[in-house]
């Protein structure tokens, strides 16, 4: 069942790519992912932990201007496929897992980027702006990520049990 998180959790780096991160970075800290031992171990140091933050604080105030290159820019697209394979890698090392997450995040991450993109440009165009499609852009994107943490956490305690 984690692996499905790994898919979420590549979703959401679609759609804010630098909130996956910060949050497995968070989660590897607290003890909820597997990472030591693992080539993704640096995701529990502090300074990871806050510089993905700071990342992610800044993209989602800088994704509002309109200078903002396109997400699905090759190398705005490549990023977050790779953002989203670090995430489901460290997803999937709950189960030993870290290959199968990291193919599972990257495909959730092409999915978030189309899937996302195309539906701020609906949201956009209903509006009549950008800005408050972005606002729900945003929010749905925390909202997944939540409820994906609370997920996995939950699925920890029980495996604890």
């Amino acid at each position: 069942m984690p692996l499905v998180y790994a898919l979420l959790v590549g979703v959401v780096t679609g759609s804010r790519s630098m909130l996956a991160p910060a949050a497995m970075s968070r989660m590897a800290r607290a003890g909820l992912l597997k990472v030591d031992h693992t080539p993704l171990a640096f995701m529990r140091s502090r300074p990871a932990q806050m510089i993905f933050v700071a990342l992610a604080v800044g993209e989602l105030l800088g994704d509002k201007l309109p200078c903002m290159p396109s997400r699905k820019n090759p190398i705005a697209f490549v990023g977050r496929i790779l953002n989203g394979a670090l995430s489901g890698a460290s997803v999937g090392t709950r189960d030993e897992m870290l290959a199968a997450g990291a193919v599972l995040g990257a495909l959730g991450a092409i999915a978030g980027t189309l899937g996302a993109g195309a539906l701020r440009s609906r949201l956009a165009k209903a509006c009549g702006r950008d800005f408050p499609a972005a606002l729900l852009e945003d929010a749905a994107a925390v909202a997944l990520m939540l409820i994906s943490a609370r997920e996995l956490q939950r699925n920890k305690q029980q495996l604890a049990l």
